[in-house]
């Protein structure tokens, strides 16, 4: 890769960074409060938590769907170095792998929301469920990236599959990264 592919990836890569860290950061239940004073307010009523929780929902949904999708077609684009048959051959391809993520991201925003309705009441139960989902759609995901790094070797070739692969990697650690960061510890 060219000094100037490089840096333009890695300008990219750190605006996709720092655009995921600001909607974790806007999503960041809020998990501590002030120590109680004399004259502190009573604590909301239940429908502004639900307010709130709600919008950090959509924040971490905005977080799976929105400028990240084309930021990584930008990113994978410039990573990926096509020549025109390849870029023909490739993008069929990924269209079909990003069908399928999304099935698997739906999953995740699911859970997700399973886990902020019951944090403040978290149960062993509850925590079981929502541990055992969360490595049953990391299992999941697993199993389509190696669907498709198949698919891409045998249209392409194993150099340019394992590229994808790499590539691919990279932007859903930095992706699941800001949204772990975002969610607070189960308690």
């Amino acid at each position: 890769m060219t000094p100037s592919r490089l840096a333009t990836t890695a300008l990219v890569l750190a605006m996709l960074a720092e655009g995921a860290t600001a909607a974790a950061q806007a999503a960041k239940p809020q998990t501590a409060r002030p120590p109680a004073a004399k004259t502190q307010p009573a604590m909301p009523p239940a429908s502004a938590a639900d307010e709130s929780r709600e919008m950090n929902l959509r924040a971490y949904v905005e977080l799976l769907r929105s400028d990240v999708r084309s930021e990584k077609i930008a990113i994978m684009s410039e990573m990926m170095e096509f020549t025109e048959d390849q870029d023909a051959k490739f993008w069929p391809i990924y269209r079909d792998y990003d069908t399928e993520l999304s099935k698997i991201n739906d999953k995740r925003v699911a859970l997700i929301k399973d886990y902020a309705d019951n944090f403040e009441n978290m149960t062993d139960a509850v925590a079981d469920r929502i541990a055992k989902g969360a490595l049953d759609l990391e299992a999941e995901r697993h199993a389509l990236k190696m669907k498709y790094y198949d698919r891409v070797k045998s249209a392409l070739s194993p150099l340019i599959a394992a590229r994808f692969l790499q590539v691919e990697n990279q932007l859903l650690m930095l992706i699941d990264l800001q949204i772990s960061a975002a969610l607070p510890v189960v308690r």
